[in-house]
């Protein structure tokens, strides 16, 4: 799915928390109102380009026909696990839905559940859930960014991400773990850590 522009985004989110706060899609005025515009003209170009990009469907000059194609209400989805360990091939499962309140997600966003105890110095834990956050350009990556990773031949991997000319080094933080280094051609970024879910469960005695 093809990226947002920063504007773009902000009226995509508002209009997430509009529609799920009152179950129907907000007037042209409002949208204007919330996004601090005194013309039209500026929300009917950016519903455009979130139509193009198949954000939502509406009928041009006909706001309550709008409607979020991508709903976050249900949360984002938990495509199956990344290794915090050595590099193994993960177990995909679109069927579950993971829901964080008040914390802004975008649509391309999803969760991975994490296996394995090399990122615990990072506060990254085996049971984990990662939220990430996939790259347009994966040489924009900046060095020290937590990632998901696959490397060519072995699998995926959360690991900090360094890249020295044509050469790639993902980083435990658990000094138990050795660095896993790889041509950058045989490794594609998949997402960026953008959050971390830790669930708790009590007993009552």
């Amino acid at each position: 799915m093809e990226s947002l522009t920063e504007v773009q985004q902000q009226l995509y989110n508002w209009l997430g928390d509009y529609i799920r706060e009152n179950q129907h899609s907000p007037s042209i005025r409002q949208m204007m109102k919330a996004m601090g515009l005194r013309s039209p003209a500026p929300i009917q170009s950016r519903l455009t380009h979130l139509q193009d990009k198949g954000y939502i469907d509406w009928t041009k000059g006909k706001a309550r026909t709008l409607r979020l194609l991508h709903n976050l209400a249900q949360g984002i989805p938990i495509r199956g696990e990344v290794f915090a360990g050595g590099a193994l091939e993960p177990v995909t499962d679109d069927a579950e839905f993971l829901d964080i309140p008040g914390m802004e997600l975008r649509p391309q966003d999803y969760a991975l559940r994490v296996t394995g105890d090399s990122m615990i110095e990072a506060m990254i834990a085996e049971g984990d859930i990662v939220i990430m956050r996939p790259v347009q350009e994966q040489d924009r990556v900046k060095n020290g960014t937590i990632v998901a990773a696959r490397v060519e031949g072995a699998g995926n991997t959360l690991k900090y991400f360094h890249r020295r000319g044509s050469k790639v080094t993902l980083k435990p933080a658990n000094s138990k773990y050795d660095p896993i280094e790889a041509i950058a051609a045989e490794v594609q970024i998949q997402g960026v850590l953008v959050g971390v879910w830790r669930g708790y469960s009590t007993s009552l005695e």
